[in-house]
């Protein structure tokens, strides 16, 4: 067992501890090109270290009150329904039109990220009167809670689909669609997005572990656990380093990363 194995786990885990997401979009690359993974096999390995991580930091967030725990589990049992069809279909595609369209995801991610408005990464209820036409389907109360309505309610669940789908497909945890989905829609702070982001891979993560094995394809244990091992390792750091930084400053640093990685897989995969 390659100790880059170790390695990669600790960059997967620190992105989840700044970001909570972002762990499998860095780790399906590594795993593909820097182990010689089979690209559906990396899924596996993705979803399960993924995973168990992301469960580790959603305790941790939990403990300190930066998790919505309702709000949570309405996206997670939208994906973990949507994490089979996901699976289903990567094994239907040519393997580098699937590693194509997972850079193109993240550039669509990358760019919708950098263009959201620093007041909504940094205000914890940044909310705008009632009456506001246009304004976001989901609203809080004075006290912060969110008020699902019928509206809220769908618009939420259609996104955790969304998030499911993507884990299945690309073995992502979906903490990259959470996160901005949840400041943008549910108007929820970027610290507090992240703990309840966190919530959402872990579970999602199990149904798409379930549809992967279901599937008759192997996650090699040795592997997956030195993926973990170094994923905590890295979460530990990144929500030590997390909780120095401004919400604004963390999306753009991630923005950055999953640009930076989305232009490596599609020279590799074009230019060979």
């Amino acid at each position: 067992m390659s100790p880059w194995s170790l390695i990669f786990g600790m960059v997967v885990g620190l992105s989840l501890g700044l970001t909570g997401g972002g762990g499998a979009i860095f780790a399906v690359p590594m795993l593909v090109y820097g182990l010689a993974v089979p690209p559906r096999d990396a899924v596996g390995i993705s979803l399960a270290a993924v995973g168990i991580t992301a469960l580790v930091g959603f305790l941790q967030r939990w403990r300190v009150g930066q998790v919505e725990i309702r709000t949570g589990l309405l996206f997670a049992a939208a994906g973990m329904a949507g994490a089979p069809v996901g699976s289903w279909l990567a094994g239907q595609m040519p393997e580098t039109l699937l590693l194509l369209l997972f850079a193109g995801l993240m550039v669509g991610i990358a760019a919708r990220m950098w263009r959201q408005k620093p007041s909504a990464a940094e205000s914890e209820f940044s909310c705008p009167p009632n009456d506001e036409v246009g304004g976001p389907a989901c609203r809080r109360d004075a006290t912060g809670t969110l008020i699902l309505s019928s509206r809220c309610a769908v618009l939420l669940l259609l996104v955790g689909l969304l998030t499911g789908l993507l884990s299945g497909l690309f073995g992502v945890g979906g903490g990259f669609v959470i996160v901005p989905a949840l400041v943008l829609f549910s108007r929820m702070s970027i610290h507090r997005a992240v703990g309840t982001s966190l919530l959402v891979i872990s579970l999602v993560s199990v149904s798409g572990v379930t549809a992967h094995l279901w599937a008759g394809r192997d996650i090699p244990l040795g592997m997956t656990g030195l993926f973990i091992v170094g994923g905590l390792v890295g979460l530990a750091a990144g929500q030590r380093i997390g909780r120095r930084l401004s919400g604004l400053v963390l999306q753009r640093l991630f923005v950055v990363a999953i640009l930076a990685v989305a232009v490596f897989v599609v020279i590799r995969n074009l230019f060979g």
